[in-house]
């Protein structure tokens, strides 16, 4: 195999970085993919730095022994407190997700974004760093949004119950003048349909996928690690919690059967 036809790998705490490998599956149709979710350790968001740090480098210690060409970290929390640490510990092109702070300070209109996002997302340096660099001139609200991934993850995404957490959390962003909200987390692109109802047609939510898998095909052509031209790209899932559990919800936010298979990582 030639290093432009190795996979490309991507993961998250959980299912909810398959919001971005759909978007690398629609820009690279040619690409190999793998997508690891670290279901045993689901949620990051309110776990501890050292753990998150160490799960991370679990996942791209598994995902470099399988042989991938680079690494999309899919989860912001990890990018927010691991990746650094990541990008000094591993030789891999590492691609990373993180909350879109920069187009929504372009983008609103009122001076005020919101950014729904986990406890430690918010709270890691690199976001303080991100929202100093580009959101000069801007009012930036945060809201923390325990339990959110772990409806995502239940595949819960217009439950009664996930429609009154989205509510309590959207709420105070919008009364505080947001005219655009940011999703800090790969999972909440899943629930941008109720977010957007709940923030009413005024408010802008964006999704940062995109960007990613824009930046992903940027740095590969760069790199000239691009899948070779006609080949049709494969998808491969894995986690490391039950397979009964994970394979119903990836399929269902993939929107196609899957066949997921538990790995062992750390």
């Amino acid at each position: 195999m030639t290093a432009s036809d190795r996979p490309i790998g991507v993961f998250d705490s959980g299912v909810g970085g398959v919001s971005v490998l759909r978007e690398i599956r629609r820009v690279l149709p040619a690409e190999d993919l793998i997508y690891l979710a670290d279901s045993a350790y689901t949620p990051y968001g309110d776990r501890p730095a050292d753990v998150i740090i160490a799960r991370s480098i679990a996942m791209v210690a598994l995902l470099e022994r399988e042989g991938v060409k680079t690494v999309v970290v899919a989860c912001n929390t990890a990018t927010g407190v691991a990746v650094d640490t990541l990008r000094t510990t591993f030789s891999l092109p590492i691609v990373a997700i993180e909350p879109a702070v920069k187009p929504a300070a372009a983008h609103t209109r009122s001076g005020v974004v919101g950014v729904l996002a986990t406890t430690q997302t918010l709270a890691s340096e690199r976001f303080s760093k991100l929202v100093n660099v580009h959101a000069a001139g801007v009012r930036v609200v945060t809201q923390a949004a325990p339990g959110l991934v772990e409806r995502v993850e239940a595949g819960e995404l217009s439950t009664p119950a996930t429609r009154s957490l989205v509510e309590q959390y959207v709420a105070p962003l919008v009364a505080s003048g947001a005219d655009t909200i940011v999703l800090g987390c790969t999972h909440y692109p899943f629930l941008a349909p109720l977010i957007q109802d709940v923030a009413g047609p005024a408010v802008t939510v964006i999704d940062p996928a995109v960007a990613v898998a824009r930046e992903l095909r940027r740095r590969l052509e760069a790199a000239d690690l691009l899948a070779s031209n006609g080949r049709v790209g494969t998808d491969r899932f894995w986690t490391t919690g039950p397979v009964e559990l994970a394979q119903p919800v990836i399929a269902q936010l993939w929107g196609a059967p899957v066949e997921v298979m538990r790995v062992a990582a750390g």
